[in-house]
């Protein structure tokens, strides 16, 4: 959780959002205007269309940004943290204790979340693409080339993702600041030339523009929507800066940096309609050019690598929710617990990436599928924010209704846009979210019947532990973790231990790991001790989804209540569950079968948990779901 840091540290942190918060947003200019008044949109290249257009551009930054996320949205934050993923478990645990309602939060979130993936594969593929397509503007015998070196950009970028972020995320807010400072100036001349755009600041224009469209308005829209992706990245962000830098940032200049700009090429487009071919570099002089490819291609970079940095994040929130198996984390920075990298996740986003830069070929095509699986997102989080504000925070019903239903309607108006674009690629980042939203389904509901099957077979634990104190069993004076999942049934860990080695530790703690609904969770509340009988422990250690998880730091807190632990005595037995599925009631076959080769490449508890390689002994079972 972001702490004030007085004027200095605002503005170190406001510097920082400008970069990673507002790159996504901040390069949509490069794509926007071209695909509104793309032939096939069937809208005309006209000065008053032009006008209600970039009026349309404006008020929607205003209601959908401005209002809705940094006006209220950013108020639904989950202990300081912001997100998909902290907003379901925040509305999630507003539901109470009407369990069905909380499944359905859940669900609905995740799926949300899932879809988050989609963008995290068209953002980098759009925008490195269309930054490397002002090549042809210079001349048209590079364009052969575009493909070539988008692809080289993006596998570049992928492949310096495993030394971390520290270097680049240093360089984010000044090369971005260059970038907002040239889309005002550019816009600047370009309105001097033609100041009748200044009209679009009318709303009025922008009412008559999609009034004029009729029914073709959600086609019109449906490119208009290009404008506003980025916006989610304002609050799922808000751990990392504070809510404040990221509004001084979006009022204090980009905002008025893209309004100018966007007025900028309808302003050119208003006297030169050829500009049409690509409005963004058309702006600039020719020997400005190179550079103002150089910087696009440079913001694109800091654009994509928000969105990847954010899907390391989200897995591995979502790997301590339970929705995902454990997947490799390293850690990039030893001061900065959220600068993470994940080797399996960066791989395949970029496979996919470069499926989606070669299949699709150009920006524009890419711009089709481009902002279904963000709309989506955008009504899944007004949706949950009316659950927080309703069942959260106590609002009453007029009232929760008042702040959300707007923009309910206006995401409703986007995501139908931008439906109507599903054949055209739309259904590529869908299909995606719903391919991963199966996975982490598939993965939660597994667990739990893994759970149960281990609490049906297994026998009680109090039962099975009283018994043993009495018995004349040989103990070793060192102390026997071991990490169970059910803590009220017998670890197979330690059923083979005692059956094969025939031996008993004088000291044994029964650990279990609870990750909670909340982002953090203090020191103090991390370990809960409980005495059960003479040699054994209850240990519960508790995590929030965005703590990194530790054991033996955390059972170094355990001295603190009267269970002081020497870790270089200590070992750690792990039950290593092969799954067998099963025809029955629990899931559809092929997802049980799913479940299991996902358990069975499910990374390392031992590396998960940070738990030393030369003390775990890992004990296999078989269980049946």
């Amino acid at each position: 959780m972001v702490k004030s840091q007085g004027r200095e540290g605002l503005a170190v942190l406001t510097l920082g959002a400008m970069g990673v918060v507002y790159g996504d947003i901040g390069t949509s200019p490069l794509y926007t205007m071209k695909e509104i008044f793309n032939p096939v949109s069937g809208v005309a290249l006209d000065a008053t269309h032009l006008i209600g257009a970039v009026s349309v551009i404006f008020w929607g930054w205003m209601l959908v940004v401005t209002l809705k996320y940094v006006l209220l949205i950013l108020r639904a934050d989950n202990r300081g943290e912001g997100g998909i993923m902290a907003l379901t478990a925040l509305a999630a645990h507003a539901g109470g204790k009407n369990q069905k309602r909380r499944t359905v939060l859940l669900l609905t979130g995740v799926f949300g979340a899932a879809l988050f993936y989609g963008d995290s594969v068209i953002t980098p593929a759009i925008s490195v693409l269309s930054a490397v397509e002002g090549l042809e503007v210079v001349t048209p015998l590079l364009k052969p080339y575009v493909l070539p070196i988008s692809i080289t950009v993006l596998i570049g970028l992928f492949a310096m993702q495993r030394f971390g972020t520290a270097l680049v995320g240093r360089l984010f807010g000044p090369i971005i600041m260059i970038w907002f400072a040239v889309l005002a100036v550019s816009g600047v001349a370009q309105i001097l030339r033609e100041p009748q755009i200044l009209n679009a600041l009318n709303p009025l224009n922008g009412l008559a523009f999609l009034r004029a469209q009729g029914w073709h308005m959600f086609v019109a829209v449906g490119a208009i929507v290009l404008a506003f992706t980025g916006a989610e990245a304002l609050y799922a962000d808000m751990g990392h800066f504070g809510k404040r830098p990221i509004q001084l940032a979006w009022v204090g200049l980009v905002l008025p940096a893209l309004t100018i700009h966007y007025m900028g090429q309808g302003a050119l487009l208003m006297r030169d309609p050829s500009a049409l071919e690509n409005p963004f570099y058309r702006m600039f002089p020719a020997s400005w050019l190179l550079p103002v490819v150089v910087l696009a291609t440079l913001a694109t970079v800091i654009a994509s690598q928000a969105v990847i940095s954010g899907a390391y994040s989200m897995t591995k929130q979502a790997v301590q929710l339970g929705l995902l198996p454990r997947l490799q984390v390293n850690y990039t920075s030893a001061r900065e617990a959220g600068q993470i990298y994940m080797p399996e996740v960066n791989w395949a986003l970029l496979v996919a990436v470069l499926l989606a830069v070669v299949g699709f070929g150009s920006s524009s095509a890419l711009a089709s599928a481009y902002g279904i699986a963000v709309t989506v997102t955008m009504l899944i989080t007004t949706l949950l924010t009316y659950f927080v504000l309703r069942d959260g925070w106590g609002y009453s019903l007029p009232l929760a209704l008042a702040a959300t239903s707007v923009f309910l309607a206006l995401d409703a108006l986007l995501v139908i846009s931008c439906a109507l674009k599903f054949l055209q690629g739309g259904w590529f980042p869908l299909v995606l979210g719903g391919a991963i939203f199966t996975v982490m389904a598939t993965w939660r509901r597994g667990r739990e019947l893994l759970i149960e099957s281990l609490r049906n077979d297994d026998p009680e634990l109090l039962p099975f532990i009283t018994a043993l104190a009495g018995d004349e069993i040989h103990r070793v004076s060192r102390t026997a973790v071991y990490a169970v999942a059910n803590p009220d049934t017998v670890p197979q860990a330690l059923m083979h231990n005692l059956k094969h080695n025939q031996v008993l530790h004088e000291r044994n703690l029964i650990l279990t790991v609870a990750f909670h609904d909340v982002p953090w969770i203090a020191f103090e509340e991390r370990v809960q001790i409980t005495p059960l009988v003479t040699g054994f422990w209850r240990v519960q250690v508790n995590y929030g989804f965005k703590n990194t998880p530790d054991i033996p730091k955390a059972l170094e807190l355990c001295r603190a209540q009267g269970l002081p632990i020497n870790l270089f005595e200590t070992s750690y037995f792990l039950s290593r569950e092969t799954v067998v599925p099963t025809r029955g009631a629990g899931m559809a076959h092929w997802r049980e079968a799913f479940f299991a080769l996902m358990s069975r490449n499910a990374g390392s508890v031992a590396g998960f948990f940070r738990l030393p390689n030369n003390c775990v002994i890992e004990l296999g079972t078989r269980v049946q779901i």
